[in-house]
């Protein structure tokens, strides 16, 4: 009886084992995990309360609704993005992820959402008007972001002093304000957006570095996920939610359809 009972109970704890492994995977495979830079407003940051918000925090959270999953954003170190994109930690690169020639040798890009340049922020005060004015002085920029791209493909980079590289736009315009960087260059999106929250502080030069796109990084390979991806976003431009998000954050339909 004792054996009986015995082989009974292993039998049980196999099947719970298996049960569980079966929930734990079934969870998984209706995950989506993207990674995002949390300190780029208005695209994807934290609010007062700490609640993770932005443009692409909305249209990220609509998408995959369409696809039927579940969403969960995961902060990484910008710097390590394509890393942990091939190491299988994200499923998605989504948070005003610039679309280069060099990124597509890494990612699989859906079709661009939102146009963008990189342009030259100085304090408002600032004599600094012309990109040849940056001529001996100290640029900050976010560390391996399309910033540096445009940057290094100006014919300015070889007359200015120094570069200062910063793990996110929110310390390089910190240490602009301080005075210890002259210029930063930056997102045009997120640039706008803290001319509005602090009025009178910045001012952006009337040359760009570069124009650029705004697209979603998905792992070399994985072209199901692409597909599902790309066909979710087309759907949200057809019904208008795309267009009701960007009036949200940007006051103006900015969504590339």
């Amino acid at each position: 009886m004792k054996r009986f009972s015995a082989i009974i109970l292993a039998i049980l704890t196999v099947f719970a084992i298996l049960t569980g492994c079966s929930s734990s995977a079934d969870t998984k495979d209706n995950e989506i995990i993207i990674g995002i830079d949390d300190k780029f407003a208005p695209m994807g940051f934290r609010d007062k309360d700490n609640n993770l918000v932005g443009f692409d925090i909305d249209y990220a959270k609509a998408a995959v609704e369409k696809m039927g999953k579940e969403v969960k954003f995961q902060p990484i170190d910008w710097k390590t993005k394509e890393s942990e994109l091939s190491s299988g930690r994200i499923d998605l690169i989504w948070n005003g992820y610039t679309i280069t020639d060099k990124r597509k040798e890494m990612v699989l890009f859906t079709k661009p959402y939102l146009a963008n340049a990189q342009v030259i922020a100085t304090k408002a005060d600032s004599d600094i008007s012309a990109l040849a004015d940056l001529d001996g002085k100290v640029i900050g920029l976010q560390g391996l972001s399309s910033a540096s791209d445009a940057l290094n493909a100006n014919p300015i980079k070889d007359s200015i002093k120094s570069v200062s590289e910063y793990a996110d736009n929110v310390l390089a315009l910190s240490d602009l304000k301080a005075g210890r960087v002259d210029a930063v260059i930056i997102d045009e999106v997120v640039i706008d957006y803290y001319m509005a929250q602090e009025e009178g502080t910045f001012k952006v030069l009337d040359e760009s570095l570069a124009p650029e796109e705004y697209g979603v990084g998905v792992k070399k390979g994985n072209d199901e996920l692409l597909k599902e991806l790309q066909k979710a976003l087309d759907e949200l431009s057809a019904d208008g939610t795309a267009a009701e998000i960007s009036e949200k954050w940007f006051g103006e339909d900015k969504v590339l359809n």
